[in-house]
C-alpha cells in the first residue's frame, strides 16, 4: 500500500511538469498521424509506431521513408544521423539512472529531447522518490505522444487537414523549456549561452546537415573541462538560495 502511494505521489507530482510536452505532443503527434494515414497506413501502424518507435522526428522521415523506395543502407545511415544526438544525451544521465532498477530499460528507451530537458533540468519535490518522478515524466510524455498520433490517424480518415507550419510546435516547445531552465540556473548561464554559441558556430561552419553533432561534441568537451567550476558554482548558488 505505501509503495502504491508511493508511485501516486510521483505521478502526481511528475504531472505539471509535463503539460509543455503535452501541448507540443499533442499537436506533433497528431500531425505524425495524419501524414502517416495519408500515404495509406492504418491508424493501428501510427499507435505500433509510437509505442515502439518513439522517435519524433524519425517517425515524420519514416512517412517519407514508407511512401518511396526502400534502401536499407540509406535508412540505416539516416536513422543514425538524425538520432545520434542521442548518445550524448545517454552519457549526460548516466549517473541519474544508475539506480533505476528494472525501470532502466524503458528510461533508456523514452529518452527524448523534451524528457532529456525535463530530466536533466528538473529536481524532484521534497519527499518524492526521483526514480518514479523521472520514470513518470517519461510515461507521460510518451503517452502524449501516441494519444496525439492515433487521434490524427483516426481523425485524418475521416477530415482533411492543411497541416503547413504545425511542425513549429516543437520549435516553440523547445524554446518554453530553455526559458525555463535559464530562469531556475540562477546567475550561471554559461552552459545555456556556450550552447547558443557552439550551435551557431557549427551551423555556420559546417552547415546544416552536420552542424547537431559537432555542436554537441565541442560542448561536450566544454561543459567536461569546466565542470568541476560548474558544480561548486551550483553548490554555492544552492546554498545562498536555501
Amino acid at each position: 500500500m505505501r509503495d502504491l502511494m508511493m508511485k501516486q505521489e510521483a505521478l502526481k507530482a511528475a504531472f505539471p511538469y509535463t503539460l509543455p510536452v503535452l501541448t507540443g505532443y499533442l499537436f506533433l503527434g497528431f500531425s505524425f498521424g495524419i501524414l502517416l494515414n495519408g500515404i495509406g497506413y492504418h491508424f493501428l501502424w501510427a499507435l505500433l509506431m509510437s509505442t515502439v518507435i518513439y522517435a519524433g522526428a524519425m517517425q515524420f522521415v519514416a512517412i517519407a521513408i514508407l511512401a518511396g523506395p526502400f534502401n536499407l543502407p540509406g535508412v540505416i545511415f539516416l536513422t543514425l544521423s538524425v538520432n545520434a544526438r542521442h548518445l550524448f544525451y545517454g552519457l549526460s544521465v548516466l549517473d541519474k539512472y544508475k539506480d533505476m532498477g528494472k525501470k532502466k530499460l524503458y528510461m533508456i528507451f523514452s529518452l527524448t529531447d523534451e524528457t532529456y530537458s525535463l530530466v536533466c533540468g528538473i529536481t524532484p519535490p521534497e519527499g518524492i522518490e526521483k526514480n518514479w518522478f523521472y520514470f513518470f515524466i517519461s510515461l507521460l510524455n510518451q503517452s502524449y505522444w501516441i494519444t496525439g498520433s492515433l487521434l490524427g490517424s483516426v481523425i485524418g480518415s475521416l477530415l482533411t487537414f492543411n497541416t503547413k507550419g504545425i511542425d513549429f510546435v516543437l520549435t516553440a516547445l523547445f524554446v518554453v523549456i530553455f526559458v525555463e531552465q535559464w530562469e531556475k540556473s540562477g546567475k550561471n548561464h554559461l552552459p545555456a549561452l556556450a550552447g547558443i554559441a557552439f550551435t551557431l558556430l557549427a551551423l555556420l561552419l559546417f552547415g546544416q546537415k552536420s552542424f547537431i553533432i559537432i555542436s554537441m561534441v565541442l560542448q561536450l568537451i566544454f561543459l567536461s573541462l569546466l565542470a568541476p567550476w560548474l558544480g561548486g558554482q551550483s553548490d554555492d548558488s544552492d546554498s545562498g538560495h536555501h
